[in-house]
Order: C-alpha cells, then structure tokens, then sequence
C-alpha cells in the first residue's frame, strides 16, 4: 500500500478551478505568439498535424503521469521527488525530476517576461493610436527602436514580473486560483471576438488551407522536433508547473478526465489563435506567415493600423496577448515559490521576492541579446534564443521522458491506479504501455533527430544509423 504525502500548501476551491489554471498555464505566449509563427516557418498543416500528434499520443499520457505524482506528494515538484523516491526505495538520482522542474520554469519565465512586456508595450501603442496608418518600414522600424532600448525592454519586463509575482505571492486560492477564474473567460471571450473580426475582415479560406493542407515535403527533422518541443512547452509540460498544480488538486477530481479537458482546451486555443492571425496575415499582401518572431510585432500592427476597426481590435489583441502571457507566469514560478516556501519555512511574500528577482535578473541576458549581447554567441545562439532552445527541446522533452519512465516503471502499479482512479483495465494498459514504451522511445528519437538536423551531426541521426 502507497503512503500518500500529506499537504502543506492549499487545494484549489474544486476541479474546475483547477482545469482553469492548468489551462492558463498551458495557453499563453506559445499558443498566441509562438504557435503562429512556427507554423508559418514549417509550413503550415504538415506541421500542425504533427504537433497534434504529439499533444495526443505523448503530452496527454505524460500529463496525466505529472499530475497524478503531484497530487501524490501534495507538495513541491522538488519535495514530492523525495517522497516518491524514499517511498519506493529508488536511486537518488530520480530526486533530479523536481530540480529539473524547478530550473526550467525560472529560466523561462526570465525571457517570457521580457516577451510578455513587448506584449504591454504594443498593448499602449494601440491604446495611442500610433499604429494608425502605419506601412512596413514605419512597423519595422518601431520593433527595432524597442528591441534597441534597454530602458525600454527592462521597464516592461519589470512591470511583467511585477503583475506575475503580485498574483503568486497572494496564495493558491486568493491570488492563482482568483486570477485564473477572472483571466481565462477573458480570454476566451477577447479570442472569439477576434476570430469574429478576421473572418469578416480577413482571408478566412487562405488561412483554413494553410493550416489544415498537409505537405509533408515541407517537414524536417528540426520541424518534428520544434512540434514536440512546442507541444511540452505549450502544455507546460516536463517544468513542474502542472505536478504542483496537480498538489493543489481535490482528492477525488479524475485525473484523466481533467487532463483531457485542460489538453483539449489548449489546442483548442492555439487552433483559433492561428485562424485568428492568419486571415489578417494573408489579407494583406506585404506579410508573410513564415515572418518568425516578428509575425505578431512587426506584420500585424501594420494590418490592424490599415483596416477598418483594425485600431479597437488590435488594442483587444494585445491585451489577449498579455493576459495569456500572465495567466501562464504564476505557474512558472510556482515550483520554486512552493519549494522555498516548505524549505526554508519562508513566506509567500519573502519566496516570491527572491524568487522574482532571480528571473528579473536572468531577464537581463535576454534583454541584452538583442543589444549589446547580440554577439555573444553559444552553439551559434544568443543567450535568448540559447535560453528557448534549451528549455523548450531539450529540459522540456528530457524532463517528459523522465516522468513516464519514473510512472511507467519505478512506481508501484496499484499507487499509480489508485490515484488515476481508472476502473477499466483496457485504458489503463493502453495508458501504461504507452507511458513505457511509446513515449520514452519516440521522445529519445525525435530528439536526437531534431539535434542532428540542427546542428550537422548526422552520427546523432537513428535514420542515417540505419541507411
């Protein structure tokens, strides 16, 4: 019999509050600001298909598996690590899951915020109206003169994590839990109502095609492992937020069923963000999908400056922009907040402080990249764009890997049962063949493929092994 860890921290009002912020902390800046534009740059439905795929067939089974051990241990990532491993007798070295955890979270949030703030800063252009009117040299040129103020760049990013630690810091139920109940119908209603706007002001069927037609000619090794990257990114996967999320969680909510909701949620989510954008995109001749980054500060202030209501609705996007962004900060940092918070017998206000901090300092790197950093160059990256590459395809996928191999293999099958609370024996073997074999294998190869593309080095290619 299983020794369930007692809680020290609060649960979450019910298990729809719980959905709620699980949802929040997977829709965010990947499904509005980074899904769009990956799409774009890996050609569209070929690439959607398989970043569906991998929500499916490897994100659902490992969120159920990170949920169930963080409901488990009814702590943070870190400590449930140790519960885990001390209540099954495993190598010290499984501790290293919650670190990793830990780690990723802060080292995203650092850059998140710095992206989150060019989200509020675009948000009062519109609100100025200096968007009106403006062609694509003024659009270029007003991206470059924020990205080439640090005073600008810290201002913002400061003002980010400023709203992010004021929602961690008032608790689970009165700050997370509150926020999330307010910020994601928000959402949901401001992404409608843009949806709403591109099908009548936009080029709906282009978009449709160009999402949904698959051309599999288009995919490369990279592009697989940007969908699986993504999809751990976009489902806040291998980073501890949804395991102590899932400490929050009421005892007796199915985990299965939720997770499906929060999953089906998310994509839904980046699905509509993608229908949103793109109409706007391909109705106007002079933006590209495959834009990058710039997609959404570089080509789209110059379509919603250039149509007919396109000022009211932009200032609508952007603020969906923000409120995504935040309602996915709070579960970045909560990780460490609760671990600090158990170990060192600290405040929420004293852990939320230092932990702020950390990530605002860290921030600066990503601030500098696109200035006086610019050059400084590790694997050919600058620190932001090392910082992404790192998190989202390797710690995210490899943190995955480790918790359906912990789950599959390491824990006793009756806890595992228990908690899942699966009564039919069919799904639950389904679940645990594929969270031991499925998704360890396929998350192994799609990495080393994705690296050897990336960085020519055809020895780390399964592929060119066997031809």
């Amino acid at each position: 019999m299983s020794n369930k860890a007692d809680g020290v921290h609060e649960t979450w009002n019910s298990r729809w509050t719980f959905v709620m912020a699980a949802t929040g902390s997977a829709v965010g800046l990947g499904n509005i600001w980074k899904f769009p534009y990956i799409a774009g740059e890996n050609g569209g439905g070929a690439f959607v298909l398989i970043y569906l795929i991998c929500i499916l067939v490897l994100g659902i089974p490992i969120m159920m598996a990170e949920v169930l051990m963080g409901r488990w241990g009814r702590s943070s990532p870190v400590h449930t690590m140790y519960k885990l491993v001390d209540e099954i007798k495993a190598p010290r070295i499984w501790h290293g899951i919650g670190w990793m955890g830990v780690v990723a979270g802060v080292v995203i949030l650092s850059y998140y915020s710095v992206i989150a703030g060019w989200a509020i800063h675009y948000l009062l252009q519109m609100a100025s109206g200096n968007i009106n009117g403006l062609d694509g040299a003024g659009s270029s040129e007003m991206f470059a003169e924020m990205l080439g103020s640090p005073r600008t760049l810290i201002f913002y990013h400061s003002l980010f994590m400023v709203m992010t630690m004021f929602v961690v810091i008032a608790g689970v139920t009165k700050g997370l839990g509150r926020a999330v109940r307010i910020l994601m119908p928000l959402l949901m209603v401001l992404l409608l109502v843009l949806l709403t706007f591109s099908i009548r002001m936009g080029d709906f069927p282009a978009a449709v095609n160009y999402l949904f037609a698959v051309n599999f000619s288009s995919l490369t090794g990279q592009s697989i492992l940007t969908a699986l990257g993504h999809a751990f990114f976009t489902l806040s996967l291998g980073m501890g937020a949804i395991m102590v999320y899932g400490a929050y969680m009421p005892e007796h909510a199915p985990i299965g069923k939720t997770v499906l909701t929060v999953a089906g949620l998310d994509t839904l989510v980046a699905l509509v963000a993608g229908l949103a954008i793109f109409p706007i995109v391909f109705a106007n001749e002079a933006i590209v999908p495959s834009e990058g980054p710039g997609l959404l500060f570089v080509s789209l202030p110059i379509a919603f400056g250039n149509m007919p209501g396109g000022i009211i609705f932009g200032f609508m996007f952007f603020a969906l922009v923000t409120m995504a962004a935040w309602s996915s900060s709070i579960s970045l940092v909560e990780p460490a907040v609760a671990w600090f918070v158990e170990t060192k017998k600290a405040t929420r206000l004293q852990a939320g402080l230092a932990f702020g901090l950390i990530c605002w300092l860290l921030g600066l790197g990503t601030v500098f990249s696109f200035g006086a950093w610019e050059d400084i160059r590790l694997l050919g990256l600058n620190f932001f764009e090392f910082a992404d590459f790192l998190t989202a395809n390797i710690m995210l996928p490899l943190g995955g890997m480790v918790m359906a191999i912990f789950v599959g293999w390491m824990m006793n099958t009756n806890t595992v049962r228990d908690e899942l609370d699966i009564d039919n024996d069919r799904i639950f073997n389904a679940w645990t063949f594929v969270l031991r074999y499925i998704s360890p294998i396929a998350i192994l190869w799609v990495t080393l493929e994705g690296l050897s593309d990336i960085f020519g080095w055809p020895w780390l290619s399964l592929l060119n092994l066997f031809s």
